[in-house]
């Protein structure tokens, strides 16, 4: 049985990280997390990546490092895979499909509820803001 792929993008600008507060299962909503989404047959994760912040932000990203690797997720037994991404097109994000939007400084990254599986890679995200 092959394991299911979240993807999620990191995306940093001005030091400060895109965190999106989400809508939907009723289980997560309300929760924040990194934008992103499933991977859909045939497309890379770094494609799924992409289109998924089209589709949720409005915006196109250009995507940098791979953040750890596979991080756990509790819900479905899935995995979460991120990278950093930047905004290259579209201008600000926008909630398409999340109840808000944050954009967190490293000194604010744990003023949002993240959700679990989240939530480990948001330290690993902190180096990132100090550059």
């Amino acid at each position: 049985m092959s394991v299911s792929v979240v993807v999620g993008a990191a995306i940093i600008s001005d030091g400060r990280l895109l965190a999106a507060q989400r809508a939907e299962p009723p289980e997560l909503a309300g929760g924040w997390e990194f934008p992103g989404g499933k991977v859909d047959p045939g497309e890379s994760d770094e494609q799924a990546l992409v289109r998924e912040c089209q589709e949720e932000l409005g915006v196109q990203v250009r995507l940098g490092d791979r953040v750890g690797g596979d991080w756990p997720l509790v819900l479905g037994g899935a995995v979460l895979r991120v990278w950093t991404a930047s905004v290259v097109a579209g201008g600000e994000p926008k909630a398409l499909e999340h109840l808000a939007l944050r954009w967190l400084a490293l000194d604010d990254l744990y003023d949002v509820d993240w959700l679990p599986g989240d939530l480990p890679v948001v330290e690993a995200i902190a180096p990132y803001l100090a550059r």
